[in-house]
Parts: structure tokens; sequence; C-alpha cells
């Protein structure tokens, strides 16, 4: 006969950690940290199990992925964000397969059909076919990097793919801290997944885009949310907006962020506001949606 019985055990809840949306002035501390480095530099204790380190791995198509953490610190708050960058072993090319992404040696992209179609620009300085993700990454460096010049001939900043590609980050670490490094401007955001089990909601940061640390100021005068805003931006040629304009028409775009933001100054994340997370039904005439 069996026999089952029992004090039920106590359950607790895991704690909501508080998550935050907007934009925020960062200096980059850790990249890729190490376990120690996580206990030492973010404050953070590993479990032996903790696949946090584990930066290289292969996808399905058995191509070699290394995802690039990047810790930064609000200067104000000491709050801390993860940006993560996925570098892919294959040659960056576009949805039909009919262009390629090119890069030169300062980190700057650019796409064509052939490479005798590149532009003048871009053609004064080695280059060469870029790999999925480097133009995130490296979109990333030119911005932290802010007190090289990249208008002098001599400047150069490239990194050796080869042994990047085996997990070896020793360069980008070392930059950490270095001559070259500016306090950056990051995009909170959070994610939202869908599952049958429920709605999971995720801390991120926009890693497609950031800016000096005196562009925050721009945001705090103008609304760059507002469509009367946008609107005549989207209408000139990139190349003539200021950098802050340039990053609010990417963001809002069609092609831009994809998860909760707003272009303010960080701010706790309300769900409610956000009506993939929110129970509430979608206004038609909310001009916010």
């Amino acid at each position: 006969m069996s026999n089952i019985g029992g004090k039920l055990k106590e359950t607790r809840e895991l704690p909501e950690f508080k998550k935050s949306v907007g934009l925020f002035e960062a200096r980059v501390i850790a990249i890729n940290p190490t376990a120690e480095e996580y206990k030492e530099l973010l404050n953070i204790e590993l479990k032996e199990d903790s696949k946090a380190t584990d930066y290289l791995s292969k996808n399905d198509d058995d191509v070699t992925v290394l995802r690039i953490d990047v810790w930064l610190e609000h200067v104000k708050n000491k709050e801390k964000f993860k940006v993560a960058f996925y570098l892919k072993d294959k040659e960056c090319r576009n949805r039909d397969n009919t262009k390629k992404q090119y890069i030169n040696n300062i980190g700057t992209t650019t796409w064509a059909d052939d490479p005798n179609n590149l532009p003048d620009w871009f053609t004064g300085r080695d280059y060469r076919v870029a790999f999925d993700g480097e133009s995130e990454l490296y979109g990333f460096l030119r911005t932290w990097l802010g007190k090289l010049d990249y208008r002098e001939a001599e400047t150069v900043l490239q990194l050796d793919w080869k042994p990047l590609m085996k997990g070896n980050t020793k360069d980008l670490k070392n930059l950490v801290g270095g001559a070259y490094t500016t306090n950056i401007v990051a995009l909170a955001t959070v994610k939202t997944v869908v599952r049958e089990d429920g709605t999971k909601e995720y801390q991120s940061v926009y890693n497609r885009g950031f800016l000096p640390a005196y562009s925050l100021k721009n945001f705090r005068l103008v609304n760059y949310s507002d469509e009367k805003v946008l609107k005549p931006l989207r209408e000139k040629k990139k190349s003539t907006l200021k950098p802050h304009e340039r990053f609010a028409v990417d963001v809002t775009g069609e092609y831009g962020c994809k998860e909760f933001y707003v272009l303010r100054d960080l701010q706790e994340y309300n769900a409610e506001s956000n009506f993939v997370a929110s129970d509430r039904p979608i206004a038609n005439d909310d001009s916010s949606y």
C-alpha cells in the first residue's frame, strides 16, 4: 500500500527586478567578463552551472557565433545594463543575396552589389567584406572610442577576426578604461516574449545605435517620438541630419527598435504603457501607439 503525505513545501516567488526604459549616459565597465570578473566588477555571483560566460556557440547552420556582452553603468545611479552583440563567422549579405556589406579599417560599413560600385569616400581606406554582426559592434566601438580622430589617415580601428572568433576577446577587454574611451548614450528597452506559459519581459539595450554623451540634452529639448518632429527629418537625406536626429529616425523607423522604449531620460518601466505586455485593449485614437 502506497504511503504519501507530509508537510507541503513552502514556495517563494522569485523577486521581480526593476526594469528601466529610456536614454542614459553610461560608461563601459566590462566586456565578456569571466566568472571572477562577474563577482569583482558586477557584484554578481554566478552559479556553477551558469552559462553566462559561454560566449562561443554554433547555430543551426553550424556557423560559429560569438556573443559580445558589454556591461554599461549609468553614470548617475550606477544601475548596470548589458548590451549584447552577435558575431557570425559568415559574410554579411542582404536578404535577397544581391548585395554584400563591406567594412573599412575604421569600422565604417556600406553595401554594394559589386566592389567596383563602392563609393569613393569608402574606398579611400583599406576595406573587405564584412562578417555578420560587425556593423553593430563597430558602430558601438566608433562611439565608445570617441577620442580617436577618425579623419586622420593613420587612425585604424579593426579587430583580428580569426582569434576573435575563437573566443579571444583580450583586445576588446583591454580597451575598457583606456585613453580612447568616452561615455556614451544608450537606449534601455524592455523585450517582451509571448509564450504558451505567459508573457515574459526582459531588460535589454538597443544594440544598433549609440550616441556621444553630449547628445542626451537634445532629447530633453525636443520630443523625438512626435511624428510631427520626425516626418520632416525622414524627408531629408540622412547625411544632412545631426547624429541625434539620425538616431531618432533609425530607432523609430520600419527597421528600427522592435522592443518597448521611450526617447526620454531613463525611467522606471511601466508595463501598462506597453501594449504587448499589458492586458489593456489597444485604443485606436491613442497617438502613442
